[in-house]
């Protein structure tokens, strides 16, 4: 019997797990489809460079607002709530992108749906890290970034697929199926028992981590969240104290790297990259990026399972190791016109090897250590914090990606972000904990204790 129980739990926590994981899926399917769509986009509206940046661009407006509003809203209303109206909104971001009649109509669509990703960019994760016991914590919580693969590929997909037909707005409109899968399943799933407690509901807080605990392990997980919400204000306020700037430093200088190291450039921008080393047909193009999407996919299950027996830092110091020398040879295969008759599979292959390092470290273990490092009481608006920073790289990088081709050449603007690898590396060796095996409140301990972070 106790072994059927201890099975029923585990289910009903990968399925919530897994619930929560949908809106990472939306989030990776909604910034890879521009990618194809664009192609055809520009032509309709006869979109100019500067235009056609900000269209790509304008999911990523969308993602800063919803990057600052989400974190208040997730302490206030609660992780689950707030999800399920992220659903609505991609559903709505979705229908309204597949109508537009102009430009501008289309930009406001993108906006919506940018809104929607802001929000689920983090409380997925942050959901699943309050749910997950610490012993599968890092593999739950990769998920997330899982399905955030999983969509980049289904849009991948799905552009191959549309277009021969040039169909754009069907491109955006098949997002409303997994949105409306995403908003039904929320309604099955509890509220995470960490936010209960911070709102004053052990009891149900008790009542949730006996659907997702075995018995024995119940009380003594609850006394550990009573203690650490006792001490705690939860005030903006807290996430400026000398004892979490730290905390802050870590979450928001990850953040920052893991978008100027140039990922997204990779994602929106794939078939145009392919384009520019020689494969001629957008069609071909959009496959190529399919490759890479897989390669995205294989690797993050690799992050998956390894997570929580290797450790975190050491992924992510591999992760950018990789990127580095990948973006190395990808400038090179751009900067050597006589390899011109191969320089298009130089540039999928590095492509491919950039992508495959990216998911296997910096991809998963920045939401994993994100939504990790943060006391219980300002969890949502430290991550809140720290995904704006990150959504605001990412609109830098992404409007400023053809500039930089156009100022520093191909080859330059790929060194350039090999150079920031670089900085990333050094970053991530000297400053970023290893969290692994650690409880949620055990790593609030430390940085209460004034601990330096590479000492947790």
């Amino acid at each position: 019997m106790a072994d059927q129980a201890n099975t029923s739990q585990k289910r009903f926590l990968y399925l919530a797990a897994g619930v929560s994981a949908m809106g990472g899926m939306l989030f990776g399917y909604d910034i890879g489809v521009i990618s194809g769509a664009i192609l055809f986009i520009k032509k309709d509206f006869s979109l100019s460079l500067g235009m056609e940046e900000i269209v790509v661009s304008a999911v990523l407006l969308g993602s800063l607002m919803g990057a600052a509003i989400g974190g208040f809203l997730a302490d206030r209303f609660g992780r689950r709530k707030l999800l399920i109206l992220t659903a609505m909104a991609f559903c709505l971001g979705a229908i309204a992108a597949a109508v537009a009649p102009n430009t501008a109509a289309l930009i406001a669509a993108r906006v919506m749906a940018g809104i929607a990703i802001g929000i689920a960019s983090f409380v997925a994760p942050l959901y699943i890290s309050e749910i997950a016991p610490v012993t599968i914590r890092g593999k739950l919580v990769s998920l997330n970034q899982v399905a955030l693969t999983i969509g980049i590929v289904i849009s991948y997909v799905i552009d191959y697929a549309l277009a021969a037909d040039q169909a754009w707005r069907w491109m955006f409109a098949w997002a409303v199926i997994p949105a409306a899968i995403f908003g039904i399943g929320l309604f099955f799933i509890p509220d995470s028992p960490r936010w209960l407690v911070a709102r004053g509901h052990p009891d149900k807080a008790r009542a949730v981590l006996q659907r997702l605990r075995s018995p024995e392990e119940v009380n003594g997980e609850l006394a550990r969240i009573e203690h650490n919400a006792a001490q705690q204000k939860g005030s903006w306020s807290e996430l400026a104290s000398p004892l979490l700037r730290m905390a802050m430093i870590v979450g928001v200088g990850l953040a920052i790297m893991q978008q100027i190291t140039g990922i997204n450039t990779v994602i929106y921008y794939a078939p145009t990259i392919f384009k520019f080393a020689g494969l001629s047909s957008s069609a071909v193009a959009i496959l190529a990026s399919v490759g890479v999407g897989v390669i995205n996919v294989v690797f993050t299950l690799v992050a998956m399972q390894l997570i929580d027996r290797v450790g975190r830092r050491p992924l992510l110091l591999i992760s950018l190791a990789g990127m580095t020398l990948s973006l190395a040879v990808l400038g090179a295969a751009f900067a050597m016109p006589q390899l011109s008759g191969f320089v298009g599979w130089i540039a999928v292959g590095s492509l491919m090897v950039y992508v495959g390092a990216f998911a296997v470290g910096l991809g998963p273990v920045f939401w994993l250590v994100l939504s990790e490092i943060y006391p219980l009481s300002i969890r949502g608006r430290a991550m809140s914090v720290g995904t704006l920073a990150n959504w605001s790289a990412n609109l830098i990088v992404a409007v400023s990606f053809l500039t930089l081709v156009h100022i520093l050449g191909k080859a330059g603007t790929f060194w350039l972000f090999g150079a920031v690898s670089i900085g990333a590396w050094c970053f991530a060796f000297f400053l970023v904990p290893e969290t692994k095996g650690k409880t949620l409140e055990q790593i609030e301990d430390h940085w209460r204790a004034g601990k330096r972070p590479r000492a947790l």
